[in-house]
């Protein structure tokens, strides 16, 4: 029922960059006992809607890693692989390689996901007739001294948190990530886990370890 709703082709997209200046070889650096681009790889083949896993890398080390990993990997040129490159030129260089109906994206950076979670996006995706799906959380940060509301009245604001994006890809070969009927799918704290930082390894390491997010 799915496959009739978001085409006939639906690809999973991890982009892999090996040049990442805050830790380096980040997505190959061990967490939890595999590599941290592993976790992404293995939901990805752990869905049973996703017809086909790519890893975009300009990366030879990463490329071996994800071969090994059972992924397919698509050579990225040397300008999408800069610190400035777009997320949204890389997935059009990925559909040129790689047609397809439905994109999905995943970031390693976001290894925290509950089993199911890649499908239950791809389904709400395809039974709200939506052009793209985001995960996240609704964020309440406020500027100090910019705000007197309380927490708790502050209406907030949807941020997408890196971990599964569902997208129309004839939109995306556009142009057009978004489109104009947009799914905010809120997660789990734990899911909402994004590395930027040191510490940001540290913690998600501690989740993955303790793999209470599965329950």
């Amino acid at each position: 029922m799915y496959k009739e709703k978001v085409g006939e082709m639906i690809l999973a997209v991890i982009p892999a960059r090996g040049g990442s200046k805050g830790i380096p070889r980040k997505n190959i650096k061990p967490i939890a006992g595999k590599p941290l681009i592993a976790w992404t790889i293995e939901a990805a083949k752990g869905s049973k809607l996703i017809d086909r896993c790519i890893v975009s890398t300009e990366d030879d080390e990463i490329a071996r890693v994800a071969k090994g990993l059972g992924a397919l990997v698509l050579h990225r040129p040397a300008e999408l692989s800069t610190d400035e490159a777009d997320t949204l030129d890389v997935l059009k260089h990925a559909l040129e390689a790689f047609p397809c109906d439905t994109l999905v994206l995943l970031q390693p950076t976001s290894p925290v996901r509950k089993p199911g979670l890649i499908d239950a996006c791809i389904k709400e995706f395809a039974e709200g007739g939506y052009d793209s799906l985001a995960t996240g959380f609704i964020c309440k940060c406020a500027e100090y001294a910019r705000n007197d509301l309380r927490r708790q009245d502050i209406k907030g604001f949807f941020y997408d948190d890196g971990n599964v994006y569902v997208m129309r890809a004839d939109l995306v070969s556009k142009g057009d990530r978004y489109g104009k009927k947009i799914c905010r799918k809120s997660i789990s704290r734990a899911e909402n886990t994004e590395i930027d930082d040191a510490f940001d390894f540290w913690l998600a390491e501690k989740i993955l370890q303790e793999k209470s997010y599965e329950d």
